[in-house]
């Protein structure tokens, strides 16, 4: 699938990712991921945003994503923590904003 990678490739990918699986929980979320500063070539720190709240970061190691990226466990693990941090965004009461 897709292992290893440049740093700028895997953001990339990491952030639609990210957007995908969020998404699925409610269109209005939108990713972000941290490539700047100290983290520039090392890791990733991912947020959620829905209009001003902002979820908890998930810390990823660019080593690890590059790695497991292309192992759909790992993948299911991730997708799974995204979408538990987009429902939280959203409120447990709210229902997902979806198209029909």
């Amino acid at each position: 699938m897709f292992s290893g990678g440049e740093y700028d490739e895997v953001a990339r990918w990491l952030r639609n990712f990210v957007a995908s699986h969020a998404k699925r929980e409610n269109l209005r979320v939108e990713p972000e991921v941290d490539t700047e500063g100290p983290r520039e070539g090392q890791s990733y720190g991912v947020r959620l945003r829905l209009g001003a709240a902002l979820s908890p970061a998930l810390e990823l190691a660019f080593a690890d994503v590059a790695r497991d990226r292309g192992s759909l466990a790992w993948c299911a693990e991730l997708a799974g923590r995204v979408r538990a941090l987009a429902r939280e965004l959203t409120g447990a009461g709210s229902s997902p904003l979806r198209t029909a």
